[in-house]
């Protein structure tokens, strides 16, 4: 038996579909009356809608079973051909269905003549929340045109049972197409603070209007237009100067130029639109496939390419509703941004309009977590399931403190968190009331507090938080929001804002640290195999002096007459620390040779970030005039752990006995050479690890401004002789962390955590 022809059969079923919605009467009614009109148009035996429903795929609808088994029939996830199909969110093409390995018998339904079978998904933005299938005696495969037919009619299902089309199906069987019902997600907290917002896609839907098209020659010519305008842009980001490509490296602009210009692509679009979809509907019904099939597969290389499809489809929707996406959307006043993933340069586009930040993935030592904390927005990463879980102007409560969201929270937990937010703001002022007061512990150790920054609104955080000056000023955020390589005016202009900020209190300015996350937008970026211990920091520098020079001097102008503060990033060898430092010096003698007024003094540092360092710290005397410690790659490297990967961020703890006892002999060791020695990791910031430091020895820690008022609170409370031998106890205890035994002493001790 034939099906309808893809085109004239698939207008027909959205004809006759449009006709039934407009029919009305109650949701049932309609439900029976489609599956009615499907197995009718399609020369098919049988007709049946599963929903999903809890844990359950529950049959709703059917035409050819036997109608008491609706409702009845359930079938768990995964269970069965109609949770094969859910699972794979792909459709399932069987001429002898009874005989497959999935076959899940129900002698209820009464299907027991029928072998042929054709399910799809009923997919919406990433949720699968529904099986349409057909069936018939004969065993036969239906033809491609019968597949496009039905997934045609499964994508306007979806759309239509999400817009309300179809009443209340919750009423029904708590059916949830769009999500609706009060969730919490448990994540982990990247930047600390509470916020109450409105959610706000980074890649938001474009407005879909009609689903269902007049004219479908008028549809096509739309695609035709929008096709043109994302492969013309692409190519013109390609063509041009290099210095314009912007957000992505060019080996991924070809990918997706590549992907924009594959014809299966075009003709799977074009495929809806003369089945009788708007133009915007099945684009939208494709990217709904490729969502669903980047969330089933766990092969790397097939969601990297899902992935780039679905960025592709994002585009054509913008371009198909002419609304812009990303950071130049409008935002409401309250947004909380939600997003997969995001670049920190992504955040700094966005910059202070955002109340909060929901990541599906990311790690709590990612670059966008610090440029989130420097600019002080509360962010939640790791949200499993996310996207899948969260509508555009969802009400949504960010806990940065316990690092997990609530979407559509009812009014109790709204008033608890606004609670929350007020007891926050009181301990705010607790700290501010201790801004001029000196960080001295109660047997009278001077600890210096100093901020990390990498924007020039950072260093108003300096009064406000009672900093004593600038530990870490991360120079690449300038490089990373700019179009083309900042201008040596420029970044002259940028150092000398902050050196004069500052006033008289020190500056440690840290030369570019690019490479890993930190891309470039006009560099175009070599994949590598882990960036992480690639081509980066001053590697770079050193393979281009030429642009480390060329900040070098920025640097120099912008001391003039004043003290100056260089430190070089991930230096893994002396001789590497040498090489950097002969570009100091050679710009030094430019600057005197050409007449420029040099620094007043000028101190020369290294970060102390790969072990091989901090094995070699002897070797810098004489050498460097100071280090810093930066735990977050440090610890990294040391554990052999990707900070950037949450599967195994967290595997390691700074507070663990090996961890301390290498800090302890980095401390030891630029004691003997008689080197200035910091901490400027965000483990600085926390009052237990800041404890701890101070214990160890250390009495200059820079951190993120919001670290400040805990961290001086806490050594306002703490002894630190005691708690030297407290810790020097708990090492000798060879485990994987000592966290537990380190609180469990502070609150003994009655130290303020």
């Amino acid at each position: 038996m034939a099906g309808p022809a893809s085109v004239g059969g698939s207008r027909i079923l959205l004809r006759k579909l449009r006709e039934i919605m407009e029919a009305g009467g109650e949701a049932q009614q309609r439900l029976d009356r489609l599956v009615a009109m499907v197995a009718s148009t399609m020369v098919a035996d049988v007709c049946s809608i599963y929903l999903k429903r809890g844990d359950v795929h529950e049959l709703f609808a059917t035409q050819g079973l036997k109608p008491e088994a609706v409702h009845r029939t359930t079938l768990k996830l995964g269970e069965g051909l109609v949770g094969l199909v859910a699972e794979q969110a792909a459709p399932l093409n069987l001429a002898d269905a009874p005989h497959h390995e999935r076959f899940s018998y129900r002698p209820e339904t009464g299907e027991d003549p029928f072998s042929s079978f054709l399910g799809v998904p009923i997919v919406r933005s990433e949720r699968t929340f529904g099986v349409l299938v057909v069936q018939n005696r004969a065993a036969r495969l239906y033809g491609e045109d019968e597949v496009e037919a039905l997934q045609t009619i499964a994508m306007v299902l979806a759309e239509m049972v999400a817009s309300g089309a179809f009443g209340d199906l919750t009423g029904l069987a708590e059916v949830e197409a769009l999500p609706s019902k009060p969730e919490l997600i448990a994540g982990k907290s990247f930047s600390d603070g509470i916020c109450i917002g409105v959610a706000v896609l980074h890649e938001p839907h474009a407005p879909l209007g009609r689903v269902i098209a007049d004219d479908p020659v008028r549809e096509e010519a739309r695609l035709d237009e929008a096709l043109a305008h994302v492969r013309r842009s692409l190519a013109e980001m390609l063509e041009g100067d290099p210095g314009r490509i912007s957000g992505v490296s060019r080996e991924v602009l070809e990918t997706f130029l590549m992907l924009a210009n594959d014809p299966s692509w075009e003709v799977k679009l074009k495929l809806g639109v003369r089945a009788g979809l708007s133009a915007d509907a099945a684009v939208e019904r494709v990217r709904g496939e490729h969502r669903a099939k980047f969330n089933a597969t766990r092969d790397q290389y097939l969601r990297e390419r899902l992935h780039d499809l679905e960025d592709l489809d994002n585009r054509l929707l913008r371009a198909l509703a002419g609304v812009q996406g990303g950071a130049g959307q409008t935002l409401p006043d309250d947004a909380v941004l939600i997003a997969r993933e995001l670049g920190p340069a992504e955040l700094l586009d966005y910059g202070s309009r955002l109340k909060g930040v929901a990541l599906e993935e990311g790690a709590n030592t990612a670059h966008a977590a610090i440029v989130a904390r420097a600019l002080g927005i509360p962010m939640v990463g790791a949200l499993h399931g996310l996207l899948s879980r969260v509508e555009a102007g969802d009400r949504i409560v960010l806990d940065g403190e316990r690092g997990e969201v609530r979407l559509r929270p009812e009014q109790a937990f709204v008033h608890t968190y606004k609670q929350r937010i007020n007891l926050r703001s009181a301990r705010a002022e607790e700290f501010a009331r201790l801004r001029g007061v000196p960080p001295v512990t109660q047997d009278g150790e001077r600890v210096t507090l100093l901020l990390n920054a990498g924007l020039a609104l950072d260093v108003h955080h300096l009064d406000e938080a009672g900093a004593e000056g600038i530990g870490l000023f991360r120079t690449e955020f300038q490089f990373m929001v700019s179009e083309t390589l900042p201008r040596l005016e420029s970044q002259t202009m940028l150092y000398r804002d902050v050196l004069e900020a500052a006033g008289a209190r020190p500056v440690t300015f840290r030369t570019l640290d690019l490479g890993g996350d930190k891309v470039l937008p006009y560099v175009a970026a070599e994949r590598e195999e882990n960036p992480a211990l690639g081509w980066r920091a001053i590697r770079i520098g050193l393979d281009r002096p030429a642009l480390l020079r060329y900040q070098l001097r920025a640097l120099i102008s912008a001391a003039s007459n004043r003290r100056l503060r260089v430190m070089f990033p991930l230096v893994t060898t002396v001789s590497e620390f040498d090489a950097a430092r002969a570009l100091v010096d050679r710009e030094l003698d430019w600057c005197r040779q050409n007449g420029r007024t040099p620094p007043s003094i000028v101190e020369v540092g290294v970060m102390v970030e790969s072990p091989a360092l901090a094995f070699s710290i002897g070797d810098l005397k004489g050498r460097a005039d100071f280090i810093s410690i930066g735990t977050n790659d440090l610890m990294q490297y040391f554990f052999a752990a990707d900070r950037g990967n949450q599967r195994v961020s967290d595997r390691y703890d700074v507070l663990s006995a090996p961890a301390l006892r290498l800090l302890k002999r980095i401390r030891d060791d630029a004691d003997a050479a008689g080197l200035q020695v910091s901490i400027c990791g965000e483990a600085a910031g926390r009052p237990l690890e800041a404890m701890t430091f101070v214990a160890l020895g250390f009495r200059r820690l820079s951190m993120p401004a919001s670290g400040i008022g805990p961290v001086k609170r806490l050594i306002l409370s703490m002894e630190a002789h005691a708690t030297a031998d407290a810790v020097a106890r708990l090492m000798s205890r060879n485990r994987p962390s000592i966290r537990n035994e380190l609180t469990e002493f502070a609150r003994a001790e009655g130290y303020a955590l």
